[in-house]
């Protein structure tokens, strides 16, 4: 079995113009110790947490390349997601491309122009460590025309969606959700009453990110995009260190049924968000 179920985030990577910027920053903030850099792959570089891997910094190629955090979601069979991509009405940006021995990527936009990867791992499957401080909590979708992306994530991974709030109204936003097993995480073997939790898991239906529909109150001028959360053990200890880093804050700490979560900049203009999930309040 897969480590991670189609259509679930199996990576998450930065583009930067200032890669040992980028380790001083995220090393500091979020306890990152990173591999020695690939130059024939303009040092593109692992991060890790307590020896686990975590995501990726890569010193952008391109100045005129956007600094963003890249989400990737997996798939088994990378040339017929680029098919169903453009069939769903998708732009095919990079790709279907091997990666040496870790796999294939793809980069996409779907109808919105929000752009996405899509990983099929092979020497290296995708995150060691999730859903916890340091590492890979959650990602969605920043939409203004939901009429054109909906359908669209559903036909190219099959997400199932679960309206929150109110669907048109001031927070319009979806859950998706994919059907599918999935195997141990480090690829180890499972005992016991673990055993059967994880069998229990994968029988339910997997959380893998959301969408959010962008209304009057986001600035005109902002594109449809992806947003990725990291998490941390304390949200307002973590929005001090960006500021001491010389990173911005576009929305203070806030509680949520979810975690203690803020949305900020790092010194070099990629936005993210930090969340605390030990720390809930209020109902979902």
């Amino acid at each position: 079995m897969a480590a991670f179920v189609e259509g679930e985030p199996c990576w998450a990577d930065a583009m930067l113009p200032d890669l040992e910027a980028g380790k001083r920053f995220y090393g500091e903030l979020l306890g990152w110790t990173f591999d020695e850099g690939d130059d024939e792959r303009h040092s593109y570089t692992l991060a890790r947490r307590d020896d686990k891997i975590v995501a990726g910094l890569i010193a952008k190629p391109d100045g005129r390349m956007p600094t963003v955090w890249n989400v990737y979601f997996a798939s088994p069979d990378l040339p017929g997601t680029a098919a169903r991509v453009r069939k769903a009405g998708g732009q095919i940006i990079t790709g279907p491309a091997v990666v040496g021995e870790a796999g294939s990527l793809l980069m996409a936009a779907d109808p919105g122009d929000a752009v996405f990867g899509v990983w099929q791992g092979a020497g290296h499957v995708g995150f060691q460590e999730r859903n916890g401080p340091g590492s890979f909590c959650w990602t969605e979708l920043y939409a203004r025309d939901k009429d054109a992306v909906d359908p669209f994530y559903r036909q190219v991974f099959g997400f199932d969606a679960e309206q929150i709030g109110q669907a048109d109204g001031p927070f319009d936003y979806e859950v998706w959700t994919v059907k599918g097993e999935r195997g141990p995480e480090d690829g180890g073997a499972v005992q016991g009453e673990d055993a059967e939790r994880e069998e229990a898991e994968r029988e339910e239906k997997v959380y893998v990110g959301g969408r959010m529909r962008m209304g009057a109150d986001f600035p005109a001028e902002l594109p449809s995009h992806f947003v990725v959360y990291f998490g941390v053990e304390d949200c307002d200890r973590a929005v001090a260190t960006v500021r001491k880093l010389g990173g911005k804050v576009d929305r203070e700490p806030q509680d949520s049924p979810h975690g203690r979560l803020a949305s900020v900049v790092d010194n070099q203009g990629t936005h993210f968000t930090v969340i605390d999930i030990s720390r809930r309040t209020g109902q979902e």
